[in-house]
């Protein structure tokens, strides 16, 4: 088939749309189940992208979690803590974890409020495990290279029998120039087949020029995710997994200000003041989502408000206090952050460093680098200039 009729484009009134070769070759995708729609495919094609490099530059299956064509989380499969199985409301009953699920559970959990109803992009087979996790997920598709017999069983019972299910050909290679069209004008370009590997990181323009294993895994893992985040975009991550990703803001800083606070959301998440909240029996893992959004945020008493906490807690809980939340985000060490182009001000570095981050890898190029440097060096941090944007639109 070279040709897939859709239902509408992005918006309702946005008709006839589809999605074709333009050569009159074979689409490399088979549609399993559902009906996926313009914006499904726009996720799926850049989230199969983006694990489809992560598994290429770390050797480990990955994941993706994406919205509105930014992913909302990115990961390999490493093992989960007993903690992270918490936050991720992981059900203990569908065993131990494959390596493809623990990246899905991941890259699912980095942003819990922002993956709800999201497209999934995984790099391998989907196996039984994953399927179980995404199971019991809000989302609205998935597309992998294949599906285990019982894997695709239990996606296909999802939404009534209605869930978006893609195949992709993993041998398929696009053709090295890239077309689009905006305001009736065609816009022509290279496919960006920049490589983003180790190699990358070895330029080290800092007093400290040491990035451990786990933190080469992780900034390969910010810049991949970066490629295929609307820009301007910077990436926090850490242990194998985006932890913060800032997409399409105009502002450098308001970049790195809306990852740090997500991922800071992340690693509060993980104190046993918000672990041992008082819950209800029989709440939804989406609706102790939204209450801890709200308990670990700025507007926590909304949710302590007399006649709203009795909804969701046996008791009601004490406040986390803004001494308590920054005594323990002072123990977020080890963090790695990524950025799509140069930073212009150190201050970008400051906040980076509320949020515990150590290393850095972005372009350079700024007419300030030096003060960008003399603010890692000011604390100790490690960072390498990769010489290179990594700007999508």
């Amino acid at each position: 088939m070279n040709e897939l009729e859709l239902k509408y484009g992005c918006n309702p009134n946005q008709k006839p749309s589809r999605i074709f070769m333009a050569d009159g070759s074979e689409l490399p995708v088979e549609i399993l189940n559902g009906k996926p729609g313009y914006i499904n495919f726009l996720d799926a094609f850049n989230g199969y992208q983006l694990v489809k490099e992560l598994k290429e530059a770390t050797g480990l299956p990955a994941a993706t979690s994406f919205k509105h064509v930014s992913p909302a989380g990115a990961a390999v499969g490493l093992p989960l803590t007993d903690t992270l199985k918490k936050i991720y409301w992981v059900d203990e009953s569908i065993g131990e974890l494959s390596p493809l699920a623990c990246a899905y559970a991941r890259a699912r959990g980095a942003d819990r409020m922002s993956s709800f109803g999201d497209f999934i992009s995984l790099s391998d087979v989907c196996d039984v495990q994953t399927a179980k996790l995404i199971q019991h997920e809000v989302s609205d598709g998935i597309i992998a290279p294949g599906y285990d017999d019982e894997a695709l069983e239990i996606l296909k019972s999802k939404k009534k029998g209605n869930y978006n299910i893609i195949k992709i050909d993993p041998s398929y290679k696009p053709e090295p120039i890239e077309r689009k069209q905006v305001y009736g004008v065609t816009f022509e370009q290279g496919r960006n087949e920049f490589v983003i590997n180790k190699e990358l990181l070895a330029n080290m323009v800092t007093e400290n020029k040491e990035f451990p294993e786990t933190a080469k895994i992780d900034l390969m893992i910010a810049l991949i995710t970066l490629k295929y985040t609307q820009s301007n975009s910077v990436c926090y991550t850490k242990d194998g997994q985006a932890i913060g990703i800032g997409a399409g803001q105009q502002s450098r800083i308001h970049c790195t200000r809306l990852a740090g606070s997500k991922a800071d959301n992340w690693y509060l998440r993980q104190c046993p003041k918000v672990l041992e909240l008082p819950w209800k029996e029989g709440l939804k893992p989406v609706d102790k989502d939204n209450a801890i959004d709200l308990y670990i945020g700025e507007e926590y008493m909304d949710l302590l408000a007399d006649g709203n906490w009795e909804r969701l807690f046996t008791e009601k809980p004490s406040v986390f206090t803004a001494e308590e939340k920054r005594a323990w985000l002072d123990g977020n060490t080890g963090v790695s952050l990524g950025s799509d182009a140069f930073f212009p001000f150190g201050d970008n570095i400051e906040r980076a460093k509320k949020s515990g981050v150590e290393f850095i890898a972005q372009p350079g190029g700024s007419i300030r680098d030096d003060q960008v440097i003399e603010t890692c060096n000011k604390y100790n941090m490690a960072m390498c200039f990769t010489g290179m944007r990594l700007f999508h639109h």
